[in-house]
């Protein structure tokens, strides 16, 4: 699938051929397997995280199809895969693997390409309908709804934790509808494209870099905001033992207000 956007520019190649074997692993995993099978761990991913069958298979082909392509991949299971290339794409293969292997419709391929370690484009694929979100730095065809206050926002979260519960009751309880769909570049691509407000870890510090890295760029073309609840910069790192609290909102007015909301609520659990 070519994507081009109004001023003729076309999306990196070895990005789109890496979302094309995203998507036709996938598809290809759901045929052959159970859900039982697809959610069976198989190894420690390279982030620290269990890895399911259903990761392995998709990554595995994202990783051959981009290396063909001549690039460097950074991916959560595997990790840093080096081919000497300048470009790097940035990978979440399957972002809502408990979705995915259930069957449940809610699990993105999403990555972000890296030139020198600067992002410059990004693209999310709904892996069940293949609908794909692409933009650069410079241009989007998506404009986000515009919200500069949480009251009464459309806010999608990540589940509360015991470690962030006051700071998640704190945006939930001041925003106007809360929901939880377990697949953060999904909720990304939503609020890109101004179907909802907002998207937050309330400061569980849950998100590594390839879950908000396409977001940086896709959000941020679309006229909205992306930055760590707690302040940290967002940016190319091959550790993927860092861990944000990432706030992607509509505009950087919302932005600030949720990252206030979190602060605050991080404060009072540590002074009670």
């Amino acid at each position: 699938m070519i994507i081009s956007n109004p001023v003729g520019v076309e999306a990196n190649k070895a990005l789109l051929a890496a979302a094309d074997a995203a998507v036709l692993a996938h598809r290809d995993a759901l045929a052959k397997h159970s859900p039982a099978e697809l959610s069976a761990i198989r190894m420690e991913g390279a982030d620290g995280t269990p890895t399911m069958f259903i990761d392995v298979l998709v990554e595995d082909a994202i990783i051959a199809a981009a290396t063909a392509a001549g690039v460097n991949v950074l991916s959560e299971e595997r990790g840093w895969v080096d081919v000497g290339s300048a470009v790097t794409l940035v990978v979440d293969p399957v972002d809502g693997s408990a979705n995915a292997a259930a069957g449940i419709p809610l699990a993105c391929f999403s990555a972000a390409v890296a030139i020198d370690g600067e992002f410059t484009e990004a693209l999310t694929v709904w892996l069940h309908t293949d609908e794909r979100w692409w933009a650069t730095r410079e241009h989007s065809e998506f404009r986000t709804s515009g919200r500069t206050t949480v009251a009464g926002a459309a806010v999608s979260m990540l589940r509360p934790h015991p470690r962030n519960w006051e700071a998640w009751s704190r945006v939930a309880e001041t925003a106007g509808r809360i929901r939880i769909l377990s697949c953060s570049t999904l909720d990304a691509a939503f609020v890109a494209t101004g179907a909802i407000d907002a998207f937050v870890d309330a400061g569980s510090d849950t998100h590594r870099l390839m879950d908000i890295a396409a977001a940086t760029i896709l959000v941020g073309a679309s006229g909205g905001a992306v930055l760590d609840a707690f302040d940290r910069p967002i940016g190319f790192d091959t550790d993927l033992t860092r861990r944000w609290s990432g706030i992607v909102a509509a505009t950087a007015e919302l932005a600030a207000e949720l990252r206030a909301l979190i602060q605050d609520g991080a404060a009072s659990r540590t002074t009670t």
